[in-house]
């Protein structure tokens, strides 16, 4: 029985293949990534910019942001600089009184809302558990760190880490009603 060249080159191709597939299966078996808590590569002279050696070591960058931090800057947060900050979010949010739901709800009116009540939107079972109202507090710790703050969200959004920028969303997101919740 002759072998033709055909044959061999298909043979070495398919042979090819489920090697990188296997290889590819073990790795995808054996390395388990996380995602970045902060930004790898700041911009350089941007708002990212990374802290002076003497300020990151002084604070470890494994600890989480306090929520007291963007409380305390919410009386003189600029809900201006809130507005430009929520660009982000408009992907998934509308903003409108009586506005569509995008693929996140409708934030018209948030603070003050109970939590999981928005007419017409579906929310995960991990925000219908948590009951009550948006407080300033609760904005403040969902921005931070949404799967932390309500564990199997579906939102997919890591979170705000810096309370200054929290803090100018929530005063953004408090100018979002006809009669404005009194700040805490």
């Amino acid at each position: 029985m002759k072998v033709s060249m055909f044959e061999k080159v298909a043979l070495g191709v398919l042979v090819s293949a489920w090697l990188v597939y296997g290889v590819n299966a073990i790795g995808n078996l054996l390395v388990h990534p996380k995602p970045l808590e902060t930004t790898a590569f700041p911009a350089a002279g941007g708002a990212d910019k990374a802290p002076a050696p003497a300020a990151a070591s002084a604070t470890p960058a494994s600890a989480p942001p306090k929520a007291a931090d963007a409380l305390a800057m919410l009386a003189s947060a600029d809900a201006a600089s809130g507005a430009k900050a929520f660009k982000k979010c408009k992907a998934c949010h509308s903003t409108e009184k009586g506005g569509k739901h995008k693929l996140g709800p409708n934030l018209w009116d948030v603070v003050g809302r109970g939590k999981a009540m928005a007419s017409g939107y579906t929310f995960s079972p991990a925000l219908k558990g948590l009951g009550g109202e948006w407080t300033y507090k609760d904005l403040d710790g969902f921005l931070a760190a949404p799967k932390a703050f309500a564990k199997g969200t579906k939102m997919s959004f890591a979170g705000i880490k810096k309370p200054g920028a929290r803090a100018a969303i929530i005063a953004y997101l408090r100018t979002l009603s006809d009669q404005p919740k009194p700040l805490p």
